[in-house]
């Protein structure tokens, strides 16, 4: 290996990113002598810090990494990638917090960044032969997390959607060029898991199935660990969830516009199986009881036993599904408690909150969504016993429109005072007036864990004669000035608590979704495209008629 006597070694200090000029000969075995330099001096230096890479890529690699992806220092990422000497690199760790660098970059889903990582993990295959023997065995991409917010220089973000794409396309060109090209023997050798959340649509469907069809004959081989499935014909989502290996997946969603009824879900768990899955999401009305037959019962109990034989099952969304009655059926097969459940706008019954209350599942539930459900006139008592059960562990909880008034918020504050690990509490489209809210915050106050509230537009807002739950017509006609002097005297009622740490906000139109903004372009074509068939099939009938 080259040795040189001199480099640069970054760490954050003071808020601020410095280099530090490090000796060969100046090592001892506490650690190296150092003496600052400006975080400009790595900027101006960038081509001489990747002459280093090769040669020191073992000691440069992690605040380097971090300093290069906080200046967007494409070409740095590239080669720090290219010449890695370790068996895994995982982004996660990486740019997540550690004991020396506290701030979490793995937020920032940088373009520039994120594609010279992944550009620089296909040139680790094709490179020149280098000093040291290429030991990559896994590379984990999944510790990338899509903010609502980024503050890359850039402004351009590369969310769940674009990495599949990348990574298909780049896997596609790499099994190309291996296939035209007179390369070293040993690149043949080379075999790296590449683990990755995959979203796939109808726009990036083939692209994504080529890549999972020439996985084999790939050095980097996608392993998908989450799938998330939206805007795809049936047909297409059953074929690439069986290429994607389903004895790997821990999280499937499929959403939104993938038209999975009951017994489409039946077939699929009847015909595949998903050992290790931790967390699934259905698409609304994937249940519907109201037009039940006694076949569907049967079907439903199929499910429920499928399900029970997931082991590692700990987090189920399905809103929007009409299982009246039908909790118990569906959840009482479960051999592992839930940790994650939302049910919201399920039209659950008292026997299914009932259920809920009693059931192993209530002592281990982190995360709760109960929207849309009429809690303080249908089954108030029962609510109160479901949280006391789970408040020990309970850190999110969603109650949107749940027709919470004013005269409830006393017993609201009763139910949640045993939640003192509450992180999150979200309770919009409930009818609360700003003495209400007022109130209500002054408790919240009180939760020591609480960093995250979305709270209502006050009644009083909205003209008189309101009724809710309020249509999206109708949502933003409110005293937009009124309501800016009650947000603000509810967080000076955050401030004067000291409890600064808490965000309070009024998303109307809901929160924040990286993979629907990432994807709405799409999404909204598909919707007019439906719309515009529904009309011609109405059209035609009519003429018939």
């Amino acid at each position: 290996m080259t040795v040189f006597r001199q480099c640069t070694v970054w760490c954050r200090t003071g808020g601020a990113w410095h280099g530090t000029q490090v000796n060969k000969s100046d090592r001892t075995s506490s650690g190296f002598e150092q003496r600052p330099l400006k975080t400009a001096t790595f900027a101006s230096h960038a081509d001489y810090l990747r002459k280093l890479c090769t040669n020191y890529i073992g000691e440069l690699g992690g605040a380097n990494r971090r300093a290069s992806y906080l200046l967007e220092q494409g070409e740095v990422i590239h080669d720090l990638v290219e010449n890695w000497p370790l068996t895994d690199f995982n982004m996660g760790k990486l740019l997540g917090t550690t004991v020396d660098y506290q701030e979490d970059l793995s937020h920032r889903t940088c373009s520039v960044c994120l594609e010279s990582c992944l550009t620089g993990l296909r040139d680790y295959v094709l490179n020149h032969p280098s000093p040291y023997v290429k030991r990559l065995k896994v590379v984990d991409l999944t510790g990338i997390k899509d903010a609502e917010v980024q503050f890359c220089e850039c402004k351009k973000t590369m969310g769940r959607w674009a990495r599949t794409q990348l990574l298909s396309k780049l896997c596609l060109e790499l099994v190309v060029y291996l296939q035209q090209t007179q390369c070293n023997s040993g690149t043949f050798e080379i075999s790296i898991d590449v683990l990755i959340d995959l979203f796939v649509t109808e726009r990036n469907y083939d692209l994504v199935v080529q890549a999972l069809l020439k996985k084999y004959c790939c050095p980097l081989k996608i392993c998908c660990v989450a799938f998330r499935s939206d805007n795809l014909a049936l047909q297409k989502f059953f074929y690439i969830i069986k290429l994607a290996d389903p004895s790997l997946l821990r999280k499937l969603e499929i959403v939104h516009n993938v038209r999975l009824d009951m017994e489409h879900l039946e077939i699929l768990f009847n015909s595949i199986h998903f050992p290790l899955l931790m967390s699934l999401t259905l698409p609304a009305r994937t249940f519907n009881v109201q037009r039940f037959t006694a076949t569907d019962e049967r079907m439903l109990t199929n499910i429920g036993e499928k399900m029970g034989e997931m082991m590692q099952l700990t987090e189920l969304s399905m809103p929007f599904s009409i299982l009246t009655g039908r909790i118990q059926k569906l959840l009482s097969p479960l051999k592992t408690p839930l940790k994650m459940l939302d049910v919201s706008n399920c039209s659950l019954n008292h026997a299914d909150m009932a259920y809920l209350a009693s059931s192993f599942h209530a002592n281990h539930l982190e995360a709760l969504d109960l929207s849309g459900h009429n809690i303080p006139d249908l089954y108030p008592s029962i609510f109160f016993k479901l949280l006391s059960h789970s408040s020990s562990v309970l850190r999110s909880l969603t109650l949107e429109d749940c027709n919470i008034q004013d005269t409830h918020v006393n017993m609201l504050i009763l139910s949640l005072s045993p939640c003192q690990k509450l992180q999150e509490f979200k309770f919009l489209g409930n009818p609360l007036s700003s003495q209400a809210l007022k109130h209500l915050f002054t408790f919240l106050c009180e939760l020591p864990m609480l960093k995250n509230v979305e709270f209502p537009v006050p009644r009083d807002c909205y003209p008189i004669g309101i009724t809710y739950p309020i249509d999206d017509a109708s949502l933003c006609r409110f005293d937009h000035q009124k309501y800016e002097s009650v947000a603000e005297e509810l967080n000076l009622i955050l401030l004067q608590a000291n409890r600064e740490d808490v965000k309070a906000s009024t998303p109307l139109f809901g929160s924040y979704d990286a993979a629907i903004q990432e994807t709405n372009n799409e999404l909204g074509a598909y919707l007019i495209k439906s719309f515009k068939e529904t009309l011609e099939k109405f059209t035609t009938l009519n003429k018939m008629s």
